[in-house]
């Protein structure tokens, strides 16, 4: 009998997937939003940010707007001489072998021609520098921003959503500035220039021209109201692809060690489907809405020929004229093809900042003090009083905490998972606010202390603590970069981590690579010890830090800590009790609630939660 299961259609593990795109594309644009003040809102707000970028160059952007209007101007003086070429200059050859004036013509389209050159090659050197400039600015302020927001958005803030932002809307941007915004800003002159000299050559042509207006303002609607559908759709499937993407590579070791590559592959393959097919639709409109334009243009510039040739052969107007019309007809035409080829860049930049512009509104949730204290050296001593707090509205981790931990001293705090013990321990950071109540450092409200003071008063060092890219020593130098080779080195032998960084390939100079995927799980931890060891904070938090090390490791930081936690105020979470240990004060909490408090000594000795925990962590040990 056959043990293989039977196939499960892809689809289903996608609609998990659509769920987090709907999450990726929860911030509503203005072409998304239904109610007039959303749309009013969003606009508003995109364009102040479109405002503050273009301020800084609003002399070049003005010197770049009257070389597009020479430009433009220029252009439009072709077909015009052409029409003084032909009524004009020809006769006189013909009657009197006259050529100073087809001459003449012909030398003023040249520097028609020349002018048209140079103001395009000046404005495409400006655009491209005042683009650029603005791009510049706009990335960095978003990358400041997000550094600058609140742990709470990052933690709400999908990775793919991140890489959105900072690539593809970026990229949204950039490809409307580099890819032809001064043919569109010229084809929109082009249309209005060319509808005025029109009534000025030939009134009764250019009211047959107008009968092909309700044709071309109809497929314009038409294609406006259907590509921004289908622009909504490859937007849609594109994040199914980026989230899809960014989580299994995330997970690249769970996807090895489940063999789930084929899996990911069929699920990728069918969002990449969809994805294809979105974009087929979009492309099918635009294979409508292009040969569509240029089929009302030629059929309207063949009834201008022959509502004009019968004016021409009835001596109503001048062949010059027909010539000209017929010339700037395609002018007109030719532009709103190109208007076509630009509205999908055009809606797909506008909507990247609107989004852009979203990020930018964030308010970090732990803000910077107007008037900060000043804390230009701090002993250590933190006091929560009657805090509370809660991730959620409806549940508080936190119901009224009241505590003091004197300056110097080390605290363990222990208790079962959800009971409260990193939600102190971010609390410390300011990694959030507490709702109600205050934590104080050396009788400064955290609120009060200017985020240089506190970073530099307060570390934490957790489980995973992230390497970044880059040498063990600049690594180890994160929090001080300006530290010597023997201040690092100094760090490195005080938590035990010398040998082992000798012992590397290049040693201190080892490149860590992406995440530190060089070193073990134990050696980055050694890695985060030395790094927090060299920033000499007041208070030091250690998060389940020595969850990751084996027993040789923990043996040597148990003795490191001893050096680490000298005169300075410690808080020390762990279920491992041989960290514990070295504390001399231990904090057992249950629900946000301190329900014993001593030193380990004491507890060990009672009947009390703390015994009961460290007699089964003795069994453990058996």
């Amino acid at each position: 009998m056959s043990t293989e299961k039977p196939a499960v259609p892809a689809e289903l593990d996608i609609e998990a997937w659509r769920g987090v795109a709907a999450e990726e594309n929860a911030e509503r644009t203005a072409a998304e939003a239904t109610d007039k003040q959303s749309v009013r809102a969003l606009r508003s707000r995109s364009m102040r940010l479109l405002g503050s970028l273009v301020r800084p160059h609003r002399g070049l952007l003005t010197f770049a707007v009257a070389m597009l209007l020479v430009q433009n101007l220029a252009g439009m003086a072709g077909p015009y001489l052409v029409q003084l070429g032909i009524d004009r200059g020809i006769p006189p050859i013909r009657d009197h072998r006259d050529y100073g004036t087809l001459v003449g013509i012909g030398v003023a389209f040249v520097v028609a021609a020349a002018g048209a050159y140079v103001t395009k090659r000046v404005f495409l050197m400006l655009s491209g520098r005042i683009g650029q400039s603005m791009l510049f600015d706009l990335r960095r302020r978003v990358y400041k921003h997000f550094q600058k927001l609140s742990l709470s958005f990052h933690e709400r803030y999908t990775s793919g959503r991140v890489i959105a932002r900072l690539t593809s809307d970026m990229d949204s941007i950039s490809e409307m500035i580099d890819g032809g915004i001064d043919n569109l800003v010229l084809a929109g002159l082009n249309v209005v220039s060319v509808a005025v000299i029109l009534l000025f050559l030939d009134w009764p042509l250019a009211l047959v021209t107008l009968c092909s207006f309700p044709f071309l303002l109809w497929l314009s609607a038409w294609f406006r109201k259907q590509s921004s559908r289908a622009y909504r759709r490859t937007r849609e499937t594109v994040s199914l692809v980026i989230v899809h993407f960014v989580e299994s590579l995330g997970g690249i070791r769970a996807v090895h060690a489940y063999r789930r590559e084929p899996r990911n592959q069929e699920i990728f393959e069918a969002v990449n489907h969809e994805y294809k097919r979105a974009n087929q639709r979009a492309f099918r409109l635009i294979a409508i809405f292009s040969p569509g334009i240029k089929l009302v243009g030629n059929v309207t510039i063949a009834v201008v020929l022959t509502y004009g040739g019968y004016r021409v052969l009835h001596h109503q107007a001048e062949i010059g004229v027909l010539a000209a019309f017929v010339l700037y007809l395609r002018k007109f035409f030719e532009p709103m093809q190109d208007l076509s080829m630009f509205y999908n860049n055009l809606q797909s930049a506008t909507a990247a900042l609107e989004k852009l512009s979203g990020v930018l509104a964030e308010e970090p949730d732990v803000p910077e003090p107007a008037t900060p204290r000043a804390l230009p050296s701090s002993r250590g001593e933190l006091r929560f009083e009657n805090v509370e707090f809660g991730y959620r509205a409806d549940r508080k981790v936190l119901p009224d905490l009241s505590l003091t931990i004197p300056a110097g001293q080390t605290v363990a705090v222990v208790g079962a998972t959800g009971a409260g013990k990193t939600t102190i321990a971010k609390l410390v950071s300011r990694f959030y606010d507490p709702t109600g109540g205050r934590v104080t450092l050396d009788g400064v409200d955290l609120r009060e202390l200017s985020e240089a003071d506190l970073r530099r008063a307060v570390v934490m060092v957790t489980q995973e603590n992230f390497l970044f890219t880059g040498t063990v020593r600049d690594n180890i130098a994160f929090g001080r970069p300006e530290a010597d080779d023997a201040e690092i080195e100094r760090a490195a032998r005080a938590i035990g981590a010398h040998e082992f960084i000798s012992a590397l390939p290049e040693g201190y100079d080892t490149d860590v690579a992406k995440g530190g995927g060089r070193l073990s799980a134990g050696q980055r931890q050694l890695v985060a010890f030395a790094r927090a060891f060299l920033a000499d904070p007041a208070v030091l938090i250690l998060d389940e830090a020595t969850s990751s090390l084996d027993i040789p490791s923990e043996r040597l930081v148990q003795r490191a800590l001893r050096t680490i936690l000298a005169d300075r105020t410690a808080i020390v979470i762990a279920h491992r009790l041989s960290t514990v240990e070295i504390a001399d004060r231990v904090l057992v909490l249950d629900s946000g609630i301190v329900v014993e408090d001593g030193t380990p000594a004491e507890l060990i000795t009672g009947t009390g939660r703390y015994a009961d925990l460290h007699r089964q962590w003795e069994d453990s040990l058996v």
